[in-house]
């Protein structure tokens, strides 16, 4: 039985992927493609997170794909409005049977004999590995362990009589109506637990070691409605869509010029959702300056609500220990719970660790150098997706796959089988890849390829530089090699 061989394998049925697909389908059509995604269902994140609440954390304009309009009011989405967006994406296009589900991807190795790569996956289904070969590999497959999240274990945490969830497990049937909830964490996950459960639980309590800045918006964008009035919600959606990444970008780039400035801005925002007689100074003026780690979006100031009709209350303390009944804190302090929510974070990997080889030498990605953001040093016909942490994952991801299609389309017309970067001066390294100090990525920064001092081995996180370097610049590159077999 002779091998499947397809031109493009996709890793990843989520935002990256889906994109991914639609732009092969449009851009290069003489392409073969196919999709392996390990999970059951496309979606990725979406259909991962099930837990109360789960909302995008970007605005819509930004975090929709360019070529298909968000057309909701709302300015955050909910994970179930998302899914069923990506599920359009997919039927409107009719690239469904392209999708290969339940396929565990483990490693990949490339035969420069042959110009192609040999892919083993593992069939959920039966457990049997199989093999399919490709031309080129696209790695849409995020940034996260989705077996795991980050989990640390507490002193006494065994003695709880309670139960103790992380939000990337969330039990179907869990009961918090009329309990007492302690969420162990600041991030986006608990801003938008808290919320969504205080309502139903006796008291809800986010623990946090340091503050978090926050960024409040309506989730209803009153220049939306009456663009969308006036305009059609498809014009006004790219009208949006501009606006909002104009204002990202701006006010990035005001936060690393004018730390204090944007610094002193957010923590207003916040005194003016808070009762006055609430600590701010204590719970919400983080030691960093702000875009050191990532805003959490606040949509209509859903959390302060909260805070300010008594549901849910912030603490400010280190957990000392466990208890039967609860948390207790350094301070001496102890809090009740039912019910403890560890919203501690995420777990990065690389490419999801699936082994990646050259001819039989295995490829340590951390040593390799980033080309353009979205390849590395030296491994040949190979993509990834990696968004922006500054700005909406879906920018970038777009981004990669008009490229990554241009690539395919100049080899296409040159009659060449292989695309490797290779640097052909020295690169001197310019700090980390990800330009961000938040505890997932400081633990797991070592993991990831390095950035470089020059052009094209910097990962920009400058969407507007991108659009003129991928969507409108040339493929040829004197550091981007190209070969016929």
């Amino acid at each position: 039985m002779s091998q499947e061989h397809i031109d493009v394998l996709i890793i990843g049925a989520g935002i990256s992927g889906i994109g991914a697909g639609y732009y092969l389908k449009k851009k290069s059509p003489n392409r073969t493609f196919k999709i392996l995604e390990s999970r059951k269902k496309l979606g990725g994140t979406w259909d991962l997170f099930k837990y109360p609440g789960i909302r995008s954390d970007s605005d819509m304009t930004t975090m929709g794909f360019r070529f298909k309009p968000w057309k909701g009011e709302k300015v955050v989405a909910d994970g179930d409005a998302i899914l069923d967006y990506l599920n359009e994406v997919v039927d409107e296009n009719g690239f469904r049977d392209k999708i290969q589900f339940n396929s565990h991807v483990m490693k990949s190795s490339w035969n420069s004999s042959e110009s192609r790569w040999y892919v083993t996956y593992q069939n959920k289904n039966d457990d049997k590995e199989n093999s399919i070969t490709c031309n080129f590999l696209y790695f849409c497959v995020g940034y996260y362990d989705y077996e795991n999240g980050h989990d640390p274990h507490f002193q006494g945490q065994n003695t709880f009589s309670g139960k103790i969830v992380h939000p990337q497990h969330w039990p179907e049937d869990l009961d918090y109506k009329n309990k007492n909830v302690v969420v162990i964490g600041s991030g986006a996950t608990a801003v938008t637990l808290i919320p969504s459960m205080a309502n139903e639980t006796k008291h809800i309590t986010m623990l946090q070691r340091s503050p978090t800045y926050y960024m409040v918006r309506p989730n209803i964008d009153p220049l939306g409605s009456i663009f969308r009035k006036f305009m059609g919600k498809t014009v006004s959606y790219f009208v949006m869509r501009w606006k909002n990444i104009q204002l990202q970008s701006w006010f990035f780039k005001r936060a690393r010029k004018y730390p204090d400035q944007i610094k002193q801005f957010l923590i207003g925002v916040v005194e003016e959702k808070l009762d006055p007689s609430y600590d701010i100074a204590k719970h919400f003026t983080p030691s960093y300056n702000p875009w050191e780690q990532r805003l959490c979006l606040v949509p209509d100031g859903d959390l302060f609500d909260a805070i300010n009709k008594g549901k849910a209350s912030v603490v400010t303390d280190h957990i000392d220990s466990f208890t039967p009944d609860g948390i207790k804190l350094k301070s001496g302090e102890e809090l009740p719970a039912d019910i403890i929510v560890t919203a501690t974070g995420l777990k990065l990997m690389v490419c999801s660790n699936i082994e990646i080889s050259v001819d039989d030498k295995i490829i340590d990605l951390s040593k390799a150098m980033t080309f353009k953001g979205m390849m590395v040093s030296n491994v040949p016909n190979v993509v990834w997706t990696f968004g922006y942490t500054n700005a909406s994952w879906t920018l970038r991801a777009d981004l990669t796959a008009e490229y990554t299609c241009k690539i395919l389309n100049y080899m296409d017309k040159h009659n060449y089988s292989v695309a490797t970067p290779s640097p052909n001066a020295e690169i001197g390294e310019d700090g980390s890849w990800l330009d961000f100090n938040s505890g997932y990525v400081t633990r797991s920064v070592h993991l990831f390829p390095r950035q470089g001092d020059r052009d094209p081995w910097k990962n920009t996180q400058n969407y507007i530089k991108d659009v003129f370097h991928l969507r409108y610049g040339k493929v040829e590159d004197e550091e981007l090699i190209f070969n016929k077999n």
